[in-house]
């Protein structure tokens, strides 16, 4: 079962909301230790003086800041805590916002929100009136010590909250000298008519449970073999072949026969496919009810060797 990892309050105007926060995300990274490769054990890290060789005890280490090369600024532990945010267990809605009006870069971590004791009934008159009024809290939170900019939408029946990036975090795209010259870069027409036709013939909902970390799995496999003692044998890489620079256009009327080929031949992706008059009315239904976010992959249970490499 989940458990909390932090328990306070929503609050907008007079209304407080009693709840408790979970992650919304179970990371599957295949995680590796260092081993020496003679001996097969496991590597100890140690904070080293490089100066001296010395192993420096971890009350010595204090916090520095550089401003020039090997040139820091000291910051004491207690300098640190004389300005933290003070410690609150409020979620402090500031405003309301539109969904569309939020760029999906801003998001960073998901979680969601869950009614605490006697919390049930606004929580859920909360979710239902942001449902209704497709909107968006924008609010702050203060976690671990840290003060978040913070979206709270609902997801389903649930109340989500993403913590967020900050504006001045966001690298403008504009930096990017080779999107600054794609922008100079004029189309025809007909390439666009095309390229949209493309575009409406790969159409279909998004199925999250359709997609899965194939490298994941690989890795997960070959661990097991691995462990049963299988020798993994290491195919050489081939080499790598400059291919010509395809023909735009003739390289999305291929791209458009082969979908339309596929569909004729029956294929699974035909049944997904959209008129785009009703994928434009479903795309506008979900901004009302926006689909889980918790919704179980269709990956299937691990192997026992696999969940155990995987926990490591």
């Amino acid at each position: 079962m989940a458990r909390s990892i932090w328990t306070g309050a929503i609050s907008f105007g007079l209304v407080t909301v009693p709840v408790k926060l979970y992650s919304a995300i179970n990371r599957k990274t295949v995680r590796f230790h260092q081993l020496n490769g003679k001996s097969g054990v496991r590597i100890a890290q140690k904070r080293v003086d490089p100066s001296t060789g010395d192993e420096v005890a971890y009350e010595d280490i204090v916090k520095g800041y550089e401003i020039a090369p090997d040139r820091y600024v000291v910051i004491e532990p207690g300098e640190l805590e004389a300005i933290a945010p003070k410690k609150t267990k409020a979620i402090e809605i500031e405003e309301f916002v539109e969904l569309s009006e939020i760029d999906p870069i801003y998001y960073d971590h998901p979680y969601y929100l869950a009614p605490g004791p006697g919390g049930a009934k606004p929580y859920k008159l909360l979710v239902e009136a942001m449902r209704e009024t497709n909107k968006v809290g924008i609010a702050r939170v203060v976690i671990r010590s840290k003060e978040a900019l913070v979206a709270l939408r609902p997801i389903g029946d649930a109340l989500g909250m993403a913590t967020m990036i900050f504006a001045d975090e966001v690298m403008p795209a504009d930096r990017i000298d080779e999107i600054k010259e794609a922008e100079a870069v004029t189309t025809t027409k007909r390439e666009l008519e095309i390229a949209e036709q493309l575009v409406e013939s790969l159409a279909g909902e998004f199925e999250p449970e359709r997609f899965h970390d194939a490298y994941r799995e690989q890795v997960l496999e070959m661990i097991e073999r691995k462990a049963q003692g299988e020798e993994i044998a290491v195919q050489p890489e081939p080499e790598e072949v400059a291919a010509p620079a395809p023909d735009l256009m003739g390289a999305l009327k291929a791209s458009l026969e082969a979908v339309k080929a596929r569909e004729d031949d029956g294929a699974p992706a035909k049944a997904r496919r959209k008129a785009p008059a009703k994928a434009a009315a479903k795309k506008s239904a979900a901004k009302k009810a926006p689909k889980s976010a918790g919704r179980k992959t269709a990956s299937g249970a691990k192997r026992s060797t696999a969940k155990a490499a995987s926990k490591s």
